[in-house]
């Protein structure tokens, strides 16, 4: 995959994960890291690598460190998934004030059945 490619791929991921965090207050472990193995084919450890550095402040700079020195990080893909979330976080806020508690729950009760699915069918 181009780099371009994989870094647009990296901003719908970020955006996605920024709208699902805005709703449901999730983001890494459940959206970033699934997304990264199943669209860019990365290894679980480049995803779980990539997301940290996408969060990096947030999470911690030390974790991520550790990922880089055994080469399992994109830092360009980081990026573009750090602006995704940064945008859509504030959308996704706003959706899930408005939808209402139910429908949250609801959302990410179906969230948590597909992602799940994906990696027992993987």
């Amino acid at each position: 995959m181009s780099l371009i490619a994989a870094i647009s791929v990296g901003l719908l991921i970020g955006s996605i994960a920024g709208m699902l965090a805005g709703i449901f207050g999730i983001g890494g472990g459940i959206v970033i890291v699934p997304m990264l193995v199943f669209f860019l084919k990365f290894t679980p450890s480049k995803a779980v690598g990539t997301s940290l550095a996408s969060m990096l402040l947030p999470v911690g700079i030390l974790a991520v460190m550790k990922y880089s020195r055994a080469g399992d990080v994109d830092f360009r893909v980081a990026g573009a998934i750090a602006l995704g979330i940064f945008v859509l976080a504030f959308v996704g806020a706003h959706v899930g004030l408005t939808i209402g508690g139910t429908w949250v729950s609801r959302g990410f009760g179906v969230l948590l059945l597909v992602v799940g699915f994906k990696f027992l069918l993987a």
